[in-house]
């Protein structure tokens, strides 16, 4: 079966690539192992300057693989710009830390023992990778685990081939051996016969619940290590003594960056009565202004749905809103223009009964909660069934902390929107996954543990 991808904002082919048999899937996964068994040898340094070379590649690829991104799926050229970027600056904080991450620790040092832990590479990881960070998710996992001094294959989302093709490419033209980082344009039914595989230690996935729940327990089976980072309704709670204008500022930004496709978006606004009617007021105004169009436009600000299935799962979400009492403050249609858009959207009036209440909204679409106070806001907060990020927005600072500590997630940040970094942890609890990505703690996650205990005679 081929794969196609297509322009999202013209609905145009861009191209098709075959998907590969059985034979070829075994035959790439031991030249991925057989790399990897070299690659383990190499030293911190080896591996730090190749990653270095890495991040002249992207910069110098900037432009190009911006263009890539934003022709398949969509999203604003300034934001596939920051996008490639990030990766870049990604690649040169495990260069610089990398090492530091994975030195030998002392435990025990008492008479005749000491006893340490030391950190080893596992093998190959398999990564199952969604489609609206096409660059970033896959680098994401990919830097650390390679650093650590693992080899990577990876199956990308149908839509962004050529994304993965791409990947495969620059960590080849930067200097990393053929083979140690390598995708699989294989379908979903393949995925087992990957897992199932020797060669295969350790799997991670990025993506809905229903892909981790399949994928996980496939994994679970095969008695091989999984991280999962799914899918999430992160709350953004806002307290009555909040800044109200920088509070607008980034709820704007944390709900519609990337068209509102991104796991740690906001997608819940929880005001506390006190200002719940100038915040509803503002916001609304604000998402009116949006400029919907040609992403390659660099004055746009929202442009398509990846796919159109997508959209139209969206669209379905907001009439089941509506149907059950939610009421449509702006947008809530699907323009009539070509492309996969979808007009930005603000629902107030949700409730419990509403499907949309346990579900994520995956695209530019805003719900807008009132908290009668701050408990309320809290439990608000807390009643959904993930627990990737949150917010909570106050002027005192104190207090907020307090009551993010409250809060049921991977991440609460406190006057900033959610966003993944290098230096911090990312993961989620709940139906959100388990696991983490990025820091020390990400970089310690594909790595075997092992504890070295020696007794002087």
């Amino acid at each position: 079966m081929p794969f196609v991808s297509f322009n999202p904002a013209t609905e145009e082919l861009i191209n098709t690539y075959s998907s590969i048999d059985s034979d070829q899937i075994h035959r790439q996964l031991s030249l991925s192992h057989q790399a990897q068994q070299a690659w383990k040898k190499t030293d911190y340094s080896q591996r730090a300057t190749l990653f270095k070379s890495l991040n002249e590649t992207l910069l110098e690829q900037r432009e190009e693989l911006a263009l890539l991104m934003t022709n398949e799926m969509g999203k604003p050229i300034k934001e596939s710009r920051s996008e490639v970027e990030k990766c870049a600056q990604l690649c040169l904080f495990y260069a610089q830390r990398g090492a530091e991450f994975l030195a030998p620790e002392t435990l025990i040092n008492e008479g005749d023992v000491v006893a340490e832990i030391n950190y080893f590479p596992l093998g190959l990881v398999f990564g199952v990778m969604p489609w609206n960070f096409p660059l970033w998710q896959v680098m994401r996992f990919t830097v650390p685990a390679v650093m650590a001094g693992n080899g990577v294959v990876f199956k990308h989302a149908p839509n962004v081939p050529g994304n993965a093709v791409k990947i495969v490419e620059i960590f080849v033209k930067s200097g990393f051996p053929e083979h140690l980082i390598s995708h699989l344009m294989i379908e979903d039914r393949q995925v087992k016969e990957v897992i199932d595989s020797p060669h295969i230690h350790a799997v991670t996935v990025t993506g809905s619940d229903r892909a981790g729940r399949a994928v996980a327990s496939l994994a679970g089976a095969a008695l091989k290590k999984c991280i999962l980072e799914l899918g999430g309704s992160d709350p953004f709670v806002v307290l009555a003594d909040a800044d109200i204008p920088w509070t607008l500022n980034q709820a704007m930004a944390s709900r519609f960056t990337n068209c509102g496709q991104a796991c740690i978006s906001a997608k819940r606004f929880i005001v506390v009565k006190e200002r719940y009617e100038s915040f509803k007021t503002e916001l609304v105004a604000l998402t009116k202004a949006l400029k919907v169009g040609n992403p390659l436009d660099e004055t746009v600000q929202i442009g398509p749905l990846a796919r159109e299935d997508l959209r139209d799962q969206l669209a379905k979400q907001v009439e089941s809103a509506l149907n059950h009492g939610a009421i449509a403050l702006t947008g809530a249609t699907i323009p009539k223009r070509t492309g996969w858009y979808y007009e930005p959207t603000v629902l107030e009036n949700i409730t419990p009964s509403s499907p949309v209440w346990t579900q994520e909204l995956f695209g530019p679409v805003a719900m807008l909660i009132k908290a009668e106070d701050e408990d309320d806001a809290i439990r608000l907060a807390n009643d959904t069934p993930y627990g990737l990020g949150s917010s909570v927005w106050s002027k005192d600072i104190e207090h907020a902390r307090t009551l993010a500590d409250q809060i049921e997630a991977g991440a609460t940040f406190v006057n900033s929107l959610v966003r993944s970094d290098p230096r911090v942890p990312f993961g989620g609890t709940k139906q959100s996954g388990f696991g983490r990505e990025l820091s020390s703690h990400g970089i310690r996650e594909f790595t075997n543990i092992k504890t070295l205990w020696v007794k002087s005679l």
